[in-house]
């Protein structure tokens, strides 16, 4: 979902990353428009790159704050450009993108169950040499017996521009209602490319051969290895807010990057 911000950001709250650009806009701007306390900012402002905004968000997951990244690190799809000057008007120009995270529940072979939240995708992976054997359900319901690849993700429209798109995988509108079902190096059936699924589906991925061919689970840097089971889902309770100037929503990246080479 897209609006635009009519509220004004006085407090902010700056996040740096580790990259040596990074400190040194943070010591800017912290000398120009000072640095509140996150608890008591108005808005987070995290400087550096996809990774850094990725951090943030997970941090920051429940607190309702918007969150407006400026790119001082090495890949920077979900920020805007960086500039010192002029930040309270950005601010107060910029529309809101708000995402959903997934929830990952996996268990793993001796019962235990882990939950985590992914904003990007949730992937499986094989463990050893051997291909992963997959049994897929949607909605509780089988709809892939068998799947033989390295593994397989679910992925937001968020991060469908990701590892998603890395696997041959669409690319989905930010405010598209949907998720992309992907595999990753698919052995059998080799031709399958996956699925584009309602993003109110409940995605379960079986592990066959759990012993054999052990599977680790992954939501964004969240791991859990020798999975049996694994229910992926999106999570409506949590709204995220992120800032983007106009013209450069997050909905016009997506749309733009269909039409890159």
């Amino acid at each position: 979902m897209i609006m635009t911000s009519t509220r004004s950001y006085n407090r902010i709250a700056f996040v740096g990353g580790a990259s040596p650009e990074a400190r040194q806009a943070l010591t800017e701007l912290v000398k120009t428009y000072g640095n509140r306390d996150p608890e008591d900012a108005d808005v987070l402002v995290a400087l550096g790159g996809d990774g850094l905004m990725l951090q943030t968000l997970h941090r920051n997951m429940r607190s309702g704050k918007p969150i407006y990244g400026m790119h001082r690190g090495t890949v920077g799809f979900l920020m805007n450009e960086y500039s010192r000057h002029d930040l309270h008007a950005r601010l107060a120009a910029a529309t809101d993108t708000v995402i959903h995270p997934l929830l990952m529940r996996a268990t793993d072979v001796h019962g235990t169950v882990h939950i985590h939240h992914a904003i990007n995708e949730v992937s499986l992976f094989r463990q050893t040499h051997q291909a992963a054997r997959l049994r897929i359900l949607i909605d509780e319901r089988e709809r892939m017996a068998e799947l033989i690849a390295d593994g397989v993700m679910v992925a937001t429209p968020a991060g469908s521009t990701a590892y998603n798109l890395s696997a041959q995988g669409p690319i989905l509108p930010i405010n598209a209602a949907l998720l992309a079902l992907t595999p990753i190096s698919p052995f059998r059936p080799r031709r399958w490319r996956g699925a584009l699924l309602p993003d109110t589906a409940i995605v379960t991925i079986e592990t066959l051969e759990h012993e054999k061919r052990p599977v680790a689970a992954v939501a964004d840097h969240d791991e859990a290895r020798n999975v049996r089971r694994v229910e992926v889902s999106s999570d409506k309770t949590i709204a995220m807010r992120m800032l983007f100037d106009p013209g450069h929503s997050l909905e016009e990246r997506i749309l733009r990057e269909q039409f890159g080479y």
